[in-house]
């Protein structure tokens, strides 16, 4: 089985390397990491309806660098700040994922930077395993 690992080595905010990859791809499966609102090292801010948009786009870039799309999206996991964002979140993602969203696990958590929302996911594709 072949690991691909997709952006591992790249710097964060302050030119500070970063420990991780932004995704990686085994055997047709597709990990990616937690994204935020980040757009060239900042958080845009905005709020948690434009916070939430530029957290998705992020994820949705990486997916599609590695060669899925959101079809391909079976599990996706969020954070949010504070939990009365949560159906904000909702009204976002739902403009996303549509009529067949994928499994969902969604908590509070207090964030690493100063964001509202994170979310990761976890993308499949048989022709890739």
């Amino acid at each position: 089985m072949t690991i691909k690992r997709y952006g591992a080595g790249e710097k964060g905010a302050g030119g500070q390397p970063l420990p991780f990859a932004r995704a990686v791809e085994a055997a047709g499966w597709l990990y990616v990491s937690g994204q935020v609102a980040m757009d060239k090292g900042e958080i845009i801010g905005g709020g948690i309806v434009a916070e939430s948009r530029k957290a998705i786009e992020n994820m949705i870039a990486i997916l599609k660098e590695a060669g899925y799309g959101l079809e391909d999206v079976v599990r996706v996991g969020v954070w949010l700040d504070d939990p009365r964002d949560f159906w904000s979140f909702n009204g976002v993602y739902a403009e996303y994922f549509g009529a067949h969203p994928p499994a969902r696990a969604c908590v509070q958590s207090s964030m690493m930077v100063d964001c509202k929302v994170e979310v990761d996911c976890v993308a499949y594709r048989a022709d890739r395993a």
